[in-house]
Parts: structure tokens; sequence; C-alpha cells
């Protein structure tokens, strides 16, 4: 039994030993691959970090590379865009030399053409003049002959009549008598429609004030704007066809026009589309456009200039728009005629009859207010005198600066100074001033000099505190010397910056002709401004 009970006690001793040595073993074991493992998460999170690291230096070498590369691409583009603009100033100067050649060519046969048509119309009002002096030499003469002639009769015949019997004489001398009285009464009779005729002439040169030609070109546009009216309407009332797609087509694209080139162009080309469209009669078209583009100025986004380009690119394709257009502008501003109507209580009903001859509208029944009235007065000069300066390369502007100059002169010829003709007369100056004194130089200073002596000096005379804001206006222009800054707007922007810059057409500097514009040759000595002095509030605007 002690032997069983040791050789237990040994097995038990053995076993626990052997027990032992395994948890030791296993605690090796697990320490070693622990240890291991150890090892391993940190060669990962070191490989971790040198990949992190890599695609860090990766991606700032990427973004460096890309700078670099972007840096390239401006400079080569900087370089083909001042290459470009290079090979453009040098064509540009190549056109303006050809260009100003070309013109001073032109404008020196203009010279010599006009040198001789001025000689024959002198030589031919001479001898008109010297023809009439003689018709009325003649004339007189006949009648200097007759008259001699029938007193010596009448004398012949009294003294046959005395040496008969004295009672023949006087009952012939009584007869002589009454046909004597009879003659002088048909004098005065006959004189009777000439005096009425010229004291009508007087009233109306009293009322209306205009150069006679400035009259009749308007009554020639005032006719063909009627007869293209009526026939519009026999048109409209004859046709089923619905047109008016058409009219609100051509009012949606002069309210896009805009300042650029490109914008010009397109609107241009478009109207004429539409004025070539045979589903819309040609003169529904440009009676529309000439009716929607004056209307257009008293929008506030109407780019007046722009308006210019449109209009002169659509005129040399269809030249007949033009007087239907300068039609509307008279229609509703008499002063691009340029003219004024003069107010005498006697030649109108009231004053609202008067303000409404001169362009006033009425409303609800009331007459606008002036501000209301110069408001809308200037957006219109501002279109016309936009219009009159443009002038596009290879393209005629049939009313261009020519016509500019004769309206200044007519209108320093013929209209009174005041606050209508004033603010007229500065919207005109601001707009085409620049291009006027570009062209007639010392001959635009001229003019100049007579607004600044006169015109300024006869609205001074009025005394009217409510003018000084345009005094003050035109006399800053002139101090300022303004005409020699261009407006704002007259020069029309690319809409791309890489697109081809098209050079403006340049004026003919060079023009120094010896004579004076047959207007302007009036402008001298006869500028006499007429005030009409009354209480009334109104009376400086007459």
């Amino acid at each position: 039994m002690d032997e069983v009970g040791l050789a237990e006690g040994a097995l038990v001793e053995l076993t626990h030993e052997h027990q032992l040595g395994v948890k030791e073993e296993i605690r090796n074991l697990i320490s070693t691959l622990e240890m291991e493992l150890m090892s391993e998460n940190e060669q990962s999170y070191s490989a971790l970090a040198r990949v992190q690291k890599y695609r860090d230096m990766r991606r700032e070498m990427d973004k460096k590379l890309d700078t670099q590369y972007q840096r390239k691409i401006a400079e080569a583009l900087d370089n083909h865009l001042t290459a470009i603009q290079r090979d453009h100033e040098l064509k540009s100067q190549i056109e303006e030399r050809k260009i100003r050649s070309d013109a001073a060519y032109e404008e020196a046969k203009r010279k010599e053409r006009a040198l001789q048509e001025e000689k024959l119309r002198q030589e031919k009002m001479k001898a008109e003049a010297e023809a009439k002096i003689r018709v009325e030499e003649a004339n007189k003469a006949a009648l200097e002959a007759e008259r001699r002639a029938a007193k010596k009769a009448a004398e012949r015949e009294a003294t046959e009549a005395l040496e008969r019997i004295m009672p023949a004489a006087s009952q012939g001398e009584a007869t002589r008598r009454q046909m004597d009285g009879g003659s002088v009464i048909l004098n005065y009779q006959s004189k009777g429609p000439v005096s009425d005729r010229i004291t009508n002439s007087q009233s109306a040169g009293h009322i209306l004030r205009a150069a006679e030609s400035a009259l009749k070109m308007e009554q020639k546009r005032w006719q063909k704007l009627t007869e293209i009216d009526e026939k519009n309407q026999a048109l409209t009332s004859s046709s089923s066809k619905d047109l008016s797609s058409h009219e609100r087509h051509i009012s949606r694209l002069i309210r896009q026009i805009r300042g650029t080139k490109d914008n010009v162009r397109t609107k241009a080309s478009e109207i004429i589309k539409i004025f070539n469209n045979p589903l819309c009669p040609q003169s529904v078209s440009i009676a529309t456009f000439a009716k929607k583009v004056v209307s257009h100025c008293e929008s506030p986004d109407n780019a007046a200039f722009a308006c210019g380009y449109v209009i002169v690119l659509v005129t040399s394709q269809v030249p007949e728009v033009m007087d239907l257009l300068l039609g509307e502008f008279h229609r509703a501003c008499i002063y691009t005629v340029p003219k004024h109507i003069v107010y005498l209580e006697s030649a109108f009903e009231s004053k609202d009859a008067y303000y409404k001859s001169i362009g006033y509208r009425e409303k609800d029944g009331k007459i606008e207010s002036l501000e209301d009235f110069l408001r809308r007065l200037e957006s219109y000069m501002r279109l016309y005198a936009a219009l009159i300066q443009t002038e596009v390369q290879g393209v005629k502007n049939t009313h261009g600066l020519e016509e500019g100059w004769t309206w200044l002169a007519r209108f320093l010829n013929a209209v009174p100074a005041n606050i209508y003709t004033a603010v007229a007369l500065h919207v005109f100056l601001q707009m085409a001033g620049f291009a006027l004194f570009r062209k007639y130089k010392s001959q635009f200073m001229k003019m100049i000099n007579i607004i600044s002596d006169n015109f300024l000096n006869a609205l001074r005379a009025r005394e009217d505190s409510e003018l000084k804001p345009v005094i003050v206006g035109i006399q800053s222009y002139i101090e300022d010397k303004k005409f020699l800054e261009e407006p704002e707007g007259r020069t029309l922007q690319a809409s791309l910056l890489s697109s081809t810059m098209v050079p403006d057409s340049e004026y003919q500097e060079s023009y120094s002709g010896g004579g004076y514009h047959p207007e302007y040759q009036e402008s001298y000595g006869r500028y006499q401004p007429e005030f009409h002095k009354t209480n009334s509030r109104y009376q400086y605007y007459y």
C-alpha cells in the first residue's frame, strides 16, 4: 500500500510537473507569438507611413508639375494673343494709311468739283440777277412810256375839246376825272390780295422759325411717310395675314441692341432679313422699323451710338428707310428739323394747343410737365446726333456729318434761343461735337464762337433762373473743350478678347477747304435772336 501510495504520489507529482512544463512552453510560445505580432504590426505601420509619405510627395510633385504646365499654357496663349494684336495693329496701320490716302484723294476731287459747281452756280446766279435786272428795267421803261403816252393823249384830247365848245370841254373834264378815280380805285383793289399775302407771310414768319430748305426737306419726308402709311393701311385691310408677329420681332431686335460689334452686325443682318422676307411686305417692315427705332429713344436702356450703327448698316442696304426714319424723327421732335414754333396768342386757341404743336403729350387730360418733355427731347436729339456722326468702314451714311453740319448752321441761323433749343443744342454737341471737330477743325471752332458770343448771350439776356443749368452745361462744354474728348459709347466694344478687332473708320482729318458750307455762309451777321417779353412764367420757352 505504501508503495502504491508512493507510486501514485510520484505519478501525481510527475503529472503536475509535466503540466507546469507544458504551461511554461505555452506561455513561451504565446510570448513569442505576441512579440512576432507586435513586430509585424510595427513593420505594417512603418510601411503604411512610408506609403503615405510617398503619396504626399507624389501629390505635391503633381501639383508643381500642373502649375508649371498651366504657366506654360498661359505664356503660350499670351504670346499668341500678343502676336495676333501686333499683326492686327500692323494691318490697321496699313488700312488707315490707305483710307487716309483714298480720303485725301476723294476730298481733293470733291473740293475741285465743289469749286467748279460753286463757280458755275455763282455765274448762273449772276446771269439770272442781271437778266432779272434787265427785265425789271424793261418793265419800268415800258410802264413809264405807257404813262407818258397816256398823259400826252389826255392832253391832246383836252386841247381838242377846248377848241370845240366849253360845255363839251367841261363834260370831258368831268369824264376824265371819273376815269382817273376809277383807275385809282381799281389799282387799290388790285393791291388788296397782295397785301393780304404779305401780311399772312409775316404772321407765319413770326410763328414758325426754320430755314426754308429745312422745311422743304421736312415736307418731302412727311409726304413719303404719309404715302407709305396709306399704302400699309390698304395692304393690312385687304390682306388676311397677321403681320403683328413680324412687327413684334422687329421691336424685340431693336430692344436687344447693345454696344458691341457682334451685336450690332447681328441685329442689322436680322432686320435686313425681315425686310427681304416675302411673307411680310417690305413697306410694312421698314415703316415699323422707323417707328420703333424712334420710339425706343425714350427707353432707359437705349444705346444711342449702337442704334446709330444699326441704322447706317440697315439703310445702306435699304436706302428708302432713311427718309421714313427722319420723317418719324421730325414727327416726334421738331428740333430735329430744326425748327421752332413761337407762341402768339392770336394764333393758338390756348397755351395747351401751343404746347401740343411743339411736341408736348397729353395724358389724362393734362399736358406733361416741362421736365418730362425735355427728357424726351434729349432722348430724340441724342439718337439723331448719334446717327449723323456714325461712320462705318465701307458703308455710306446717307445722313452723315455733312447733314449734321447743315443742321447746326440752320439751327444757329433760324431758331431763337430758349430752353427747348438750348437743350437740343447741348445734347447735339455732346453727341456729335467730337466728330464735327475732327472733320471741320477751325470752321467748327467758328461755330463754337458763334454759340458762345450769340446764343449763350441771348439765353443770359432772358434772366431766368431755370435756364442757368443748361447755360452752365453749354458754357462748360465750350470752356473745357469737351469736343476734344470722345463720347462714352461711341466706339463699339468687341464681344470676345481673342476676336479680331475691326478698326473704326477714321474721319477725314485733312479737311481744310477754302469755302464754307452753304448753310454756314449765312451764319455770320444774320443770327439775331428775338425776344417776346411778358410776365408769364412760361414765356422764356417760346
